[in-house]
């Protein structure tokens, strides 16, 4: 049998030694005791924007969380952050997009969280910026929208989503985009690969959501964040939603 250094890897724990080595305090038979009522939420691209705003709205909710983020240094912030405020969060610095990193992934879940309750795929990437045309747009950067807005994500579902079949209960929440819909010019990378995630959402829904697994698909809209000031730099913040009252919106779905 592998051991937990084993099954992540040396470079997983060194991504993730700034973060993870302060969030062992909670053994997953301290997770599955009396904490076990509170929903064990996994969120990825956990360190800034819609997902760190979601973060601290489900742990003023009570949640048990497990944020992702390649960020340590800013996803250390927002999980002391949370816990100042009395809540409970842990924090794993991985790659969505990295096929290792998915397995070292689920494995801190397991670590820290016991059982996952509720996976929401916040995590993505616009591809190259500025926001260019197809045509110039590299094969190596739609390889890489694709591995983190597509596949990564289906990786992290395979592993979640099978315990969740076992208890015959459970939520993946995937957040989507208009872009995967529209024809946006420039956005080809985002678009195409939104619209990927949007379609594996719905044969996910229909193959598994009948087994007591709910999946969800958000649209957050268009929001204050730095993804999108990279996108759009000249867009007035002003007309822009904010990430802490559309975290409100995402927090009520996924805990129906």
């Amino acid at each position: 049998m592998l051991t937990f250094g084993q099954c992540i890897g040396n470079r997983d724990i060194e991504m993730a030694d700034a973060v993870y080595e302060t969030d062992m305090r909670t053994s997953p038979t301290e997770a599955r005791g009396p904490e076990a009522r509170s929903p064990g939420v996994l969120i990825t691209g956990g360190s800034r924007g819609l997902g760190r705003a979601l973060a601290i709205e489900l742990a003023r909710r009570g949640a048990r969380l497990l944020l992702v983020a390649r960020d340590a240094a800013r996803l250390a912030e927002t999980v002391a952050e949370i816990r100042t405020a009395g809540g409970n969060a842990h924090g794993f610095a991985a790659d969505i997009g990295d096929k290792q990193s998915v397995h070292a992934i689920a494995a801190a879940a397991a670590t820290s969280l016991g059982e996952v309750d509720v996976l929401v795929h916040n995590a993505g990437t616009l591809g190259p910026v500025p926001l260019r045309a197809l045509i110039d747009t590299d094969c190596e950067d739609l390889e890489r929208a694709l591995a983190v807005n597509v596949v990564g994500p289906f990786r992290l579902t395979k592993l979640v989503a099978g315990p969740m079949l076992l208890r015959r209960r459970g939520v993946v929440a995937h957040v989507t985009s208009d872009a995967a819909s529209n024809a946006y010019p420039d956005w080809g990378a985002y678009g195409a690969s939104k619209a990927t995630l949007d379609h594996l959402h719905r044969i996910w829904a229909a193959e598994l959501g009948g087994e007591g697994v709910r999946f969800v698909a958000f649209d957050p809209g268009e929001m204050d964040t730095a993804m999108h000031r990279d996108a759009l730099p000249d867009a007035d913040p002003t007309a822009l939603r904010r990430p802490a009252d559309v975290a409100i919106e995402l927090a009520d779905e996924v805990l129906r």
